[in-house]
């Protein structure tokens, strides 16, 4: 058989649906999953398994419906959610049932055209760069086997689950029950109308915390926009959070792995001072011990908070898997990438952003301060950079990285570092730098930069726009 066009990104495939993303592509990676899992994973039990999970996206619950039936004609078994579930459910919900592997149904932020598979590991966390390499090979190697879904559900090789219950039971338990009962904090959740609309609704059912729920109903195409947690889709939830006085709003992307957050005055904290925030809790109220993980395009901040604490700081490129491999190779307090995707000691290694997003409200009950408050304690003691990004499109224009390498100044500082480990980064010996990587997952180049004026951000950006030629 011919062997489609199918290309594992920084973290899984995606594709816009009914183009390349069809049912039968579907079946064709779950086949090449099936030969993967059988063929190169060493046995942790004489009865191989793999849990299955899917967003609400369209036709999201048939696709991962497909990936079941033909795994499980392959004499795999199969324990699919029983529900649109997060992608951290499905990851936890993989080390619980010890299976040696998970697929998530799900493009994550990406617009609602867009679906996808992730891969995880027997750890839950998400798969390495060798392991999607390993799995391509397969991909249309062999013909598709798959079976009707009743036929499967009688003969037990699919087996029906509630993935969010021991979830939920987790996080209930890593936070401090005794703190959180009786807090009397006011937090609206924006779920974007993503898989996230059911989780926190349930840690937080016995406490006095006063939650209010937004976009907490099915919509396939997110609004029109993106199921992203950054503030160009967010403009309704930040005029909300600013009316209504929140003590914290949080918002979690499409699968429910990354968070976002919001002030009582309507002002966007960036998942770069939330990373910020859930190392200094974790390590000074609740006792964490190890280092800190941030992406290459990550706040000084984070540098300063890791020497302030005295604890090991480790910079990877972007993309949560290489996060992830740390958190199973060290001792990681925690570890965030720039998008919101947060993971914490203790949990599995993968981003969670419900358990970090109620690790914040921890955070404001033991020191009994909204989250307004708690930010600015941290810059005043570790310094306050203005953090901007962009997504620069590549349609119709280029980029020439060597380019940008060749740059001796940028708004009249010396660039005294490059690293190209992922796309370029330019570092200023004022702590200014700019950032271009190209995007793993869209035609687009990312821009990042930081600096101590917001202007001085804004102004980087715009060099970075002027290096891309048609």
């Amino acid at each position: 058989m011919s062997k489609p066009a199918i290309k594992f990104g920084t973290d899984g495939w995606r594709a816009v649906i009914a183009d390349t993303f069809t049912f039968e592509n579907v079946a064709i990676v779950a086949q090449a999953v099936s030969e993967w899992v059988k063929d190169d994973l060493e046995p942790i039990q004489k009865k191989k398994t793999v849990c299955v999970g899917y967003d609400t996206r369209f036709s999201s619950a048939k696709f991962a419906e497909i990936v079941a039936t033909v795994l499980a004609a392959n004499g795999i078994s199969v324990f699919l959610s029983s529900s649109d579930c997060p992608t951290p459910s499905l990851s936890y919900g993989i080390t619980r049932k010890k299976s040696v592997a998970g697929i998530m149904i799900t493009a994550s932020h990406n617009p609602g055209s867009f679906n996808g598979i992730k891969i995880r590991t027997k750890e839950g966390g998400v798969a390495s760069n060798d392991v999607t390499a390993r799995l391509e090979k397969y991909i249309g190697k062999h013909d598709v086997k798959i079976m009707k879904l009743d036929e499967a559900k009688k003969a037990k090789k699919i087996i029906m689950v509630d993935l969010q219950i021991e979830h939920a039971a987790f996080i209930r338990k890593y936070l401090d029950q005794s703190k959180i009962k009786n807090a009397k904090f006011r937090v609206l959740c924006d779920v974007m109308h993503g898989s996230g609309r059911h989780l926190m609704k349930e840690v937080l059912k016995d406490s006095s915390i006063k939650l209010t729920m937004m976009r907490d109903e099915i919509n396939p195409w997110f609004d029109g926009g993106k199921p992203e947690p950054i503030p160009e889709y967010l403009q309704n939830t930040m005029a909300r959070a600013k009316k209504e006085k929140f003590d914290i709003t949080l918002v979690l992307d499409g699968d429910a792995d990354r968070i976002g957050a919001i002030t009582s005055d309507g002002e966007f904290v960036s998942p770069q001072k939330i990373l910020g925030l859930l190392v200094l809790h974790l390590i000074s109220n609740k006792g964490k011990k190890g280092g800190v993980v941030k992406t290459t395009c990550g706040t000084t901040m984070i540098d300063n908070i890791a020497s302030g604490l005295g604890i090991d700081l480790f910079e990877t490129p972007v993309g949560f898997k290489y996060i992830s491999d740390l958190m199973v190779s060290r001792k990681i307090v925690a570890g965030g990438e720039e998008a919101g995707g947060m993971g914490v000691q203790g949990f599995v290694p993968e981003r969670d952003g419900t358990l970090a997003g109620l690790l914040l409200v921890e955070m404001m009950v033991f020191y009994k301060k909204n989250l307004k408050q708690i930010v600015a304690d941290m810059e005043k003691k570790y310094g306050r950079y203005y953090y901007e990004r962009a997504d620069l499109s590549l349609v119709g224009r280029k980029f020439d990285i060597d380019k940008a390498k060749a740059l001796k100044t940028l708004l009249g500082q010396k660039v005294v570092e490059v690293k190209d480990f992922d796309g370029v980064k330019l570092v200023c010996e004022n702590e200014d730098w700019l950032m271009l990587r190209p995007s793993g997952t869209e035609p687009l180049v990312r821009a990042y930069s930081e600096a101590k004026s917001l202007q001085r951000a804004k102004d980087l950006l715009k060099i970075g726009e002027k290096l891309l030629t048609a």
